[in-house]
């Protein structure tokens, strides 16, 4: 079986330089901790994959909700990246499902 290039691997040919934290200093990755808790019970712990492209498909849809649908309590209850999309005041009020209903993106149509 072929093995892929290792995660360390990726980061580094990504220009990503890693530190690594002190021992001993749990709340040093606290944002990088809740996140990944974040993507676990909105969103893994619910559904079942198959493999790899499952979850990197999944991933992928998650990560679009999360940054461009998803409103973010830190941030003012505001999208980080909101689209044109969800600019829009006046008009109807839609709804965007993606996962299978799992995620779920109410939405002004535009007038």
């Amino acid at each position: 079986m072929h093995q892929g290039p290792t995660f360390r691997e990726i980061v580094r040919c990504s220009g990503v330089q890693l530190i690594r934290p002190p021992p001993m200093s749990p709340n040093l990755n606290a944002y990088a901790e809740r996140f990944v808790r974040t993507i676990k019970e909105e969103c893994l712990s619910q559904l079942i994959l198959f493999g790899e492209k499952s979850l990197r498909r999944t991933l992928r849809a998650f990560l679009k909700h999360y940054h461009e649908e998803r409103n973010h309590q830190g941030k003012g209850n505001r999208l980080l990246f909101p689209t044109e999309q969800s600019a829009h005041l006046n008009g109807s009020i839609r709804c965007r499902e993606s996962l299978g209903g799992l995620l779920t993106f109410y939405h002004r149509q535009a007038a």
